[in-house]
C-alpha cells in the first residue's frame, strides 16, 4: 500500500510541535468552519438506549431525505439508488470493486485524490493517468488523450469534481465529452462530487447524474465531510441509477455490517441546515483563496493554479525536490517561531517524476493564518539549501 503524501509527515510535525515550533497545516483539508448546530444537537439530545446496527444501505429516512436534497441541486434519484457508506472512501474504494476485478484498469486524470492509489491497489486495479497540467489550470486533458488510454481491461473513468488536489472544476462540456466516451466504450464514469458545494466565481457544479443518457454509465460518490465539516463523522454515499450496480455496491455493505449509527443521526440532522450555512461558508473560502492566491503572487518563482472549486491550491516551487522541502520545513527551519507543513504533490500523480516541485496547500485556514504562513514560505524559500535555481 502506498503511504499518504497527506500524513507520512505526521511525525515531523509532532517533533517539531515537541521542539516548541508553531506550525501551520497547510496539508490537510481539514475545514475550520464550526459543524452546522442541527447536526451536533442531534446526536447531543438523542434517546437511544441500545446503539444498534444500522441498516447496511443506511436508513430509509436518511436515505429518503438525501433524495429529496440531490432533488434539489437537479439530481434526480430515489433512495433506492442511494447506499450510504463510511465516508466517501468507503463510496469510492465500494465502486472500485464493483466495475473492476483484479488486474483490470481505471483511468484517472492526474495529479488526483492520494488515496486512489491506495484503493486501487488493496482491489488489485491498475491505474492508468492522463497527465493534466498547471499551466492550463488542470483542465480535462484532450479527449484523444484519453481515448489512447483505453484497452479491453478498461472499466472506468475515476474524476474528482471540484477536484483534489488541484481545485480544478470541470465545466458541462468536459463532463459530456467524458460522458461520450464511455457510451461509446461501454464504461462507468465514477464522480467523486465530496466538494460539489464549493464552486467560485459564479460558476455551478455540475454532476454526472445531471449528464442524460449515462443511466447504466454513472456512478456519484458523495460525503458530508467537507459539506457539513463533519470529516469525523465518516458518512458518505454511492449514487447510481444502474440497478445492477447498486446491488453489486449493497454486497460490499453488507460484507461491512453498517455505517455508524451516531453518525447517521447527526448526518440526517444535518440535511436541515439552512442555505445561509453555504452562502456564508462559499463567501468565506472564496475570500480565502483570494487572499491567498495574490500572497503567494507576491513570491518569487511559483507558479500556482487559480483553483475554481474545492479548497485546494497546487503551487509549483523554485525547488528540485518538493518532499525534501516539506520535511526540511519541519525539521530544520522556523521564521518567527512558525514553520509551515503542506503535501507534496508527488504523491498525487502515478506517473514516476511528475509533480516533484509542486505542493498542494488547503486554504482551510484564517485569513490572518494564510498570510503568515506564506510569509513563512517565502522566507523559508530564501534560505533552503535545495533551491534549484
Amino acid at each position: 500500500m502506498p503511504a499518504s503524501p497527506i500524513r507520512k509527515l505526521v511525525p515531523y510535525a509532532e517533533a517539531a510541535k515537541a521542539r516548541g515550533v508553531e506550525v501551520i497545516h497547510l496539508n490537510i483539508g481539514q475545514p475550520d468552519i464550526k459543524t452546522p448546530a442541527q447536526a451536533l444537537d442531534a446526536v447531543r439530545h438523542h434517546n437511544i438506549e441500545v446503539l444498534e446496527y444500522s441498516r447496511s444501505e443506511g436508513s430509509d429516512t436518511y436515505r429518503s431525505k438525501l433524495a429529496a436534497y440531490y432533488g434539489q441541486h437537479g439530481i434526480a434519484l430515489t433512495k433506492e439508488q442511494l447506499l450510504v457508506t463510511t465516508g466517501g472512501s468507503e463510496a469510492l474504494s465500494f465502486a472500485m470493486g464493483c466495475v473492476a476485478d483484479a488486474g483490470d484498469e481505471i483511468v484517472i486524470p492526474e495529479p488526483f485524490y492520494a488515496n486512489y492509489n491506495g484503493f486501487a491497489t488493496a482491489l488489485g486495479i491498475t491505474v492508468v493517468p492522463v497527465v493534466s497540467h498547471i499551466e492550463d489550470n488542470f483542465a480535462l486533458p484532450p479527449i484523444e488523450a484519453f481515448e489512447a488510454c483505453i484497452t479491453d481491461r478498461t472499466r472506468a473513468i475515476l474524476l474528482c469534481n471540484p477536484g483534489n488536489p488541484t481545485g480544478y472544476l470541470y465545466t458541462k462540456e468536459e463532463i459530456g465529452k467524458l460522458a461520450e466516451l464511455v457510451r461509446r466504450h461501454d464504461l462507468f464514469l465514477i464522480a467523486d462530487e465530496v466538494y460539489r458545494e464549493f464552486a467560485y466565481d459564479g460558476k455551478t457544479h455540475y454532476s454526472v447524474l445531471q449528464e442524460p443518457d449515462l443511466e447504466q454509465h454513472a456512478i456519484m460518490v458523495d460525503s458530508v465531510s467537507k459539506r457539513y465539516s463533519m470529516c469525523g463523522a465518516r458518512i458518505g454515499c454511492i449514487a447510481s441509477r444502474n440497478a445492477a450496480l447498486m446491488q453489486a455496491a449493497l454486497k460490499f455493505a453488507q460484507a461491512r455490517l453498517s455505517p455508524p449509527t451516531f453518525a447517521l443521526l447527526a448526518s440526517e440532522a444535518a440535511l436541515d441546515t439552512p442555505n445561509s450555512y453555504f452562502e456564508e461558508v462559499i463567501r468565506e473560502y472564496s475570500q480565502r483563496r483570494d487572499l491567498l492566491l495574490e500572497e503567494l503572487g507576491r513570491v518569487p518563482g511559483l507558479k500556482v493554479a487559480r483553483p475554481q472549486g474545492a479548497f485546494y491550491c497546487m503551487v509549483a516551487l523554485p525547488v528540485a525536490d518538493a518532499d525534501h522541502f516539506a520535511q526540511w520545513l519541519l525539521e530544520s527551519f522556523q521564521w518567527e517561531g512558525a514553520t509551515v507543513m503542506v503535501a507534496p504533490a508527488a504523491g498525487f500523480y502515478a506517473t514516476p517524476g511528475l509533480g516533484m516541485s509542486q505542493v498542494r496547500i488547503a486554504y482551510v485556514l484564517s485569513k490572518e493564518q494564510l498570510r503568515k504562513a506564506v510569509r513563512v514560505l517565502a522566507e523559508a524559500l530564501k534560505k533552503y539549501p535545495g533551491n534549484a535555481h
